[in-house]
């Protein structure tokens, strides 16, 4: 309750509009914090439109990253099997389970709140049920980090939707031989296939964020080359990105220990020593780390 004694009004369908999420981060005494990358949606359709496009199975176990103020989290609770929500914030995860209860009814039974930094959570702590979908308005500052050490910890991920800021959106999605084709691009799609979904404008945040945030769909698959260990492909494509200006055969010589070594390595695997990295698929970069050298290092 307000501290006058009078439940706040809700927003259309129980969700939170503007003056509702005004209203409780007011009682809650919290502001957005840039340290935090905290950017709350309060407009009812945007997260609506993130579900719906999210394609939840009645069966899906959400899970919920930086639910802040729950505007997210009230529209995944009807439509989700169960909502796990990981906030770092602890007045802000303290909060949630009331504001649920208060706007979501019988549904606030199907969330598990987690007081946790998302990058350091694992599965042995979302294992009951244990999530099959990511679906989250994201932190822009460890949108990248949060998706890959979600994705490399949870197998039991098998698709999901995320916000983020447009430019990493267009990262993540990108393809080879595509200006902003990158390490993002390259290790997610080692993971899964990657789509954009929608492009978010500014002013259904609070505060408004200067840039506009885009949408990314994902449907986990099998990696390329199973039998190669992920650190050692992600080594290769750190050190292929590291200098992209340069050829590859360069460009790995300090992975592969010198450039004779590295340009053996990729005919090896059948990539041109000529070649730079943003020109390589997922495949390209795992078969050049199935040949390498006994000298090559694993990622950290």
């Amino acid at each position: 309750m307000s501290p006058a004694g009078v439940e706040p009004p809700r927003g259309p369908g129980g969700l939170l509009g503007p003056a509702e999420i005004r209203d409780l981060a007011a009682r809650l005494g919290v502001a957005p914090t840039k340290k935090l990358g905290q950017n709350f949606v309060h407009d009812p359709n945007t997260v609506r439109r993130i579900v719906t496009a999210a394609g939840l199975a009645p069966e899906d176990v959400a899970l919920e990253v930086g639910p802040g103020l729950g505007s997210l989290t009230l529209a995944l609770l009807p439509v989700a099997a169960h909502v796990h929500a990981v906030e770092i914030d602890p007045v802000l995860a303290g909060a949630l389970p009331e504001t649920a209860a208060r706007h979501a009814g019988p549904d606030a039974g199907r969330l598990t709140v987690h007081r946790a930094d998302a990058l350091r959570i694992g599965a042995a702590e979302l294992a009951d049920p244990a999530p099959t979908a990511l679906v989250a308005n994201l932190p822009y500052n460890v949108a990248v980090p949060v998706v890959l050490h979600l994705l490399a910890e949870l197998p039991s991920l098998r698709h999901g939707l995320v916000m983020v800021q447009k430019e990493v959106a267009d990262r993540l999605v990108a393809g080879p031989g595509t200006k902003v084709y990158g390490v993002p691009s390259v290790k997610l799609a080692w993971y899964a296939t990657a789509r954009a979904a929608g492009r978010v404008p500014p002013n259904v945040f609070w505060p408004v964020p200067n840039v506009d945030s885009g949408l990314v769909a994902f449907t986990r698959r099998e990696p390329p080359r199973p039998e190669v260990p992920r650190e050692r492909v992600f080594a290769v494509v750190d050190a292929a990105f590291a200098q992209r200006r340069k050829t590859l055969r360069a460009a790995l010589a300090g992975w592969a220990g010198g450039a004779d070594r590295a340009a053996a390595a990729l005919t090896a695997a059948g990539v041109d020593p000529g070649a730079r990295g943003e020109s390589l698929t997922v495949e390209q970069f795992a078969a050049i780390a199935a040949s390498a050298p006994a000298a090559a290092p694993n990622a950290q």
